[in-house]
């Protein structure tokens, strides 16, 4: 009697021999400069409430779309450099370059902003790519990439400018902003070398802290490579009261949107307020993503074994 498989075809083994270098090279990456691996739980009671990332359940509690506050908790408690490797979920989200459980490289540093960590990132991009392919220059579908020289960055407003025609920071519209973002912006930016899209919307950005000299930009920014948005970094937000109201915000979005609403994760949010969360930034990279350029793999079942097939197990 013959059965369907509720998972797609395997990877080639030698992509996933490929994504165990990798995967080495990270971790030796950030043992070499002091940083603590460290291990949060996937299940969680309280998710970031953020309006548009939809945890799935399980039973009584959620699995995590990103460690990010468990981290941060911890520096609170005093570590310094602090990195994890390890699965995070999404629900309702599958495709090319999407599973609903995916892989996440973060780390966040303590007395650190955002361009500290892009320093890291460029350094990590280097040295783990160069350990998996040979060099920082490679071949993604067909396209010549380069890490090893300047990466250009942009903000969000002058991407909106040029090739949406508007300006998000000064007319924000959700719904518009996320259809040009991925319909006009992210097609045209350039593919031969690494873009940073960075000063992001305040609205766009409920964990990062907002620009001293204009509050209505957030520091946040994104780094594309090859057409991929490969991360996501933020000089993290430490105002009690102040996350606590976007907090409150993503609540009502979510309820309007007919979403789940979280419970807030008020150990977190007493760390704020005791003071105890140090100036400090963080960024999620997605693991996945980065062995589909190490691999010049188009999709992300490629580089990832038992990727359930559309509309199974999800």
């Amino acid at each position: 009697m013959s059965s369907t498989s509720p998972f797609l075809p395997l990877p080639p083994l030698a992509n996933l021999e490929r994504r165990g270098v990798l995967l080495r090279a990270l971790r030796a990456f950030f043992e070499a400069r002091g940083f603590l691996e460290v291990e949060t739980p996937v299940r969680i009671p309280a998710p970031a409430q953020e309006s548009c990332i939809d945890c799935p359940p399980s039973g009584g509690a959620w699995l995590r779309a990103s460690p990010e506050l468990q981290m941060k908790r911890l520096l609170a408690a005093g570590a310094a450099r602090i990195y994890q490797i390890g699965p995070c979920f999404r629900a309702g989200e599958r495709g090319r370059r999407h599973n609903p459980e995916f892989t996440m490289l973060e780390w966040y540093r303590a007395h650190a902003g955002g361009d500290d960590i892009l320093t890291d990132c460029q350094a990590l991009l280097r040295e783990v790519v160069a350990a998996v392919t040979g060099s920082t220059a490679f071949v993604y579908r067909g396209r010549s990439l380069e890490l090893g020289g300047a990466w250009e960055q942009l903000t969000v407003r002058e991407a909106f400018l040029r090739w949406a025609g508007w300006d998000p920071v000064s007319d924000w519209d959700a719904d518009r902003f996320d259809a040009d973002l991925v319909g006009l912006v992210e097609p045209a930016l350039p593919r031969d070398r690494p873009c940073v899209l960075r000063d992001y919307p305040a609205p766009a950005a409920s964990l990062a802290r907002l620009k001293s000299d204009d509050p209505a930009v957030a520091e946040r920014w994104e780094l594309y490579l090859g057409g991929l948005e490969l991360a996501n970094a933020y000089t993290e937000l430490t105002e009690a009261g102040l996350q606590r109201r976007r907090f409150e915000a993503a609540a009502i979005e979510r309820q309007a949107a007919g979403r789940a609403v979280y419970a807030f994760d008020e150990d977190f949010l007493g760390d704020l307020v005791a003071g105890r969360l140090p100036a400090c930034a963080g960024i999620a990279l997605g693991v996945d993503r980065l062995a589909m350029l190490c691999c010049d793999a188009d999709a992300i079942e490629a580089v990832r074994p038992f990727c359930p097939a559309v509309g199974g197990l999800w």
